[in-house]
């Protein structure tokens, strides 16, 4: 990971256009492309960003720092100043541990992913890629790949991770093209707008249902 603090101005073209005057932030490359600018305020959520697949060009001799992205998108960083600039190797993340009810919910998809999608077969769990593994491979009706990432509780970050894994997955010849479906008991509706702009597939399921549990609610037939 690169970090560096710079005096800067940020614009962004794309679906907007976005501008943030001269000042000092944190410019964060990350190893799998991620590129983000943070404020010494605001919590986690950086100023602006452009996930991967991207391209990064820095032009060192005019001080202007270009990322683009396939769908057009750019994010051009002008840095009048570096005050520090360091890297540093942090190897590969585990990732966060499944809770129990995460981990059952994934072995259960796993012994019938028909559940997910109709025609879905299990390649295999835990798919492994550079950054970690993707919770299960799957093939549809036609043969084609399917990455699935399973969440108890649907949010942006769990759309972030399987765009990633997504990025790698469809560099191996032998997978790709190779389409996401994001699965949980309940996904938040930005997540669900994310995933949309992704291409990434969103199915909500029942976990007592899963587990062949009847629900106490009467349902009419």
């Amino acid at each position: 990971m690169r970090l560096v603090i710079a005096r800067c101005s940020v614009d962004y073209q794309g679906r907007l256009q976005a501008h943030l005057p001269s000042a000092v932030r944190l410019i964060m490359v990350k190893a799998d492309g991620c590129v983000a600018v943070h404020a010494d305020g605001g919590a986690y959520k950086p100023l602006n960003w452009m996930n991967a697949p991207n391209r990064l060009v820095i032009d060192d001799d005019a001080g202007v720092w270009r990322v683009t992205n396939p769908k057009g998108e750019s994010l051009t960083i002008t840095v009048e100043e570096i005050l520090s600039d360091t890297t540093h190797e942090m190897g590969t993340d585990p990732g966060l541990q499944k809770d129990g009810v995460e981990a059952h919910l994934q072995a259960l998809l796993a012994a019938d992913p028909t559940s997910i999608g109709e025609g879905l077969r299990l390649v295999r769990r835990e798919y492994p890629t550079e950054i970690g593994p993707v919770d299960l491979l799957c093939r549809d009706a036609e043969g084609r790949a399917v990455a699935v990432e399973v969440k108890r509780r649907g949010e942006i970050d769990g759309v972030e991770q399987l765009t990633r894994y997504l990025e790698y997955l469809n560099r191996d010849p032998s997978l790709r093209p190779v389409r996401g479906v994001f699965v949980a008991q309940q996904i938040k509706p930005q997540a669900k707008v994310l995933a949309g702009d992704r291409d990434i597939a969103c199915v909500e399921v029942d976990y007592d249902e899963l587990r062949g549990i009847e629900s106490p609610e009467l349902r009419l037939f």
